[in-house]
């Protein structure tokens, strides 16, 4: 069994934990859940950056990355650095995220929040509405396709964009439907964890120009993005580049300066 597979098991039984504690009913009373969201497709079409920034203490790749810095400067600094959303990690177990860094990070910024964490659940989707996210992910690797077109159609009810990340062809070729905003290419093989930008490359001609195409994992260059634009990229997550320094805001800024 890989680390997916216990990721996904685990995520199963904390959302069956969570939907006895919590009724549909509160989260759809929250103060957010009438917000009016951002789009992060359409931040991403007008930029001339694409940069969508990560919040993420640890990760089961790298284990610790950065225990220190406050959620909500993290997402200031992103945002006065020029970053066009900002993705949090909500998944406690792996990655030491939670709802709460959500919360946290809406309360400081206006920039699209992308809720990142193994959605198995509608539950889930309420979830990112009521704790203030404007877009959602899909891992395609874990889902069906109807669970997809299920997943996505039901966050678009909620004004809620959608990111489907893919890993490979096959798994792009089930997942492409109306529903979805964006469409993400993993970089990162998550049997081996290893990483090559030449996965965004090949994959780039079969996405079709109606989504926003963006790259995920291994860019920690200003070349990397300059190479993966002519293929047609627009959006660039970028997670561990500027976690792993002392001031996330600071890497980001100095990194976008150089982009631009």
């Amino acid at each position: 069994m890989n680390i997916l597979d216990k990721i996904i098991i685990d995520k199963r039984k904390e959302v069956a934990l969570r939907k006895s504690l919590i009724p549909v009913k509160q989260l759809e009373q929250s103060v957010l859940f009438d917000r009016e969201t951002t789009s992060l497709a359409q931040a991403l079409r007008n930029s001339d950056t694409g940069i969508i920034a990560e919040h993420k203490r640890r990760s089961p790749s790298k284990s610790v990355i950065n225990q220190k810095v406050s959620v909500q400067d993290v997402a200031l600094d992103y945002e006065t650095a020029g970053a066009c959303g900002m993705s949090v990690l909500t998944d406690g177990k792996y990655f030491g995220g939670s709802l709460d860094d959500l919360l946290l990070a809406r309360a400081a910024t206006q920039m699209p929040l992308l809720r990142k964490e193994f959605i198995v659940d509608t539950y889930q989707i309420l979830e990112a509405k009521a704790y203030g996210a404007d877009v959602i992910l899909l891992i395609a690797t874990v889902l069906t396709r109807e669970e997809i077109k299920k997943f996505s159609e039901f966050a678009k009810s909620l004004s809620l964009d959608v990111l489907l990340e893919v890993h490979n062809l096959e798994e792009l070729e089930k997942s492409i439907m109306p529903s979805l905003d964006m469409l993400g290419v993993n970089n990162r093989n998550l049997k081996t964890f290893e990483v090559s930008i030449e996965v965004s490359k090949n994959l780039s001609t079969h996405i079709p120009d109606d989504f926003v195409k963006v790259s995920e994992s291994g860019i920690s260059s200003v070349e990397a993005i300059k190479e993966l634009k002519p293929y047609g990229y627009q959006g660039f997550l970028i997670g561990e580049n500027f976690m792993k320094t002392e001031n996330p805001g600071a890497s980001a800024s100095q990194f976008i300066k150089e982009l631009e």
